[in-house]
């Protein structure tokens, strides 16, 4: 099931439970043009050699966001301040 959804809600989200996490929020904001590459994974930046050396990936760190009804999320963020992709934990194996 690919689903689309509304970066807006996941900026409140950040808001409310990483409230200064200014950084993440504008890295939301500037997201754009972003695929599904798997039934729970919305990418924004294609993961090939990911982490490797002039890889376009360079991954830092990922946050957990709580959902009670919808399931929780998990935003990649990367090394130079972009979202590499968000990964819907509920829509995983649908």
């Amino acid at each position: 099931m690919k689903d689309t959804f509304n970066i807006d809600e996941i900026i409140k989200l950040v808001r409310e439970q990483e409230p200064d996490r200014h950084d993440l929020i504008h890295a939301l904001q500037k997201c754009k043009g972003g695929i599904w590459s798997s039934n729970g994974y919305y990418r924004f930046v294609d993961s090939k050699n990911a982490n490797q050396t002039g890889a376009d990936w360079q991954h830092d760190e990922c946050i957990v966001l709580e959902q009670v009804n919808k399931g929780d999320i998990v935003i990649d963020l990367l090394k130079d301040g972009r979202i590499g992709g968000i990964e819907f934990i509920d829509l995983i194996d649908k």
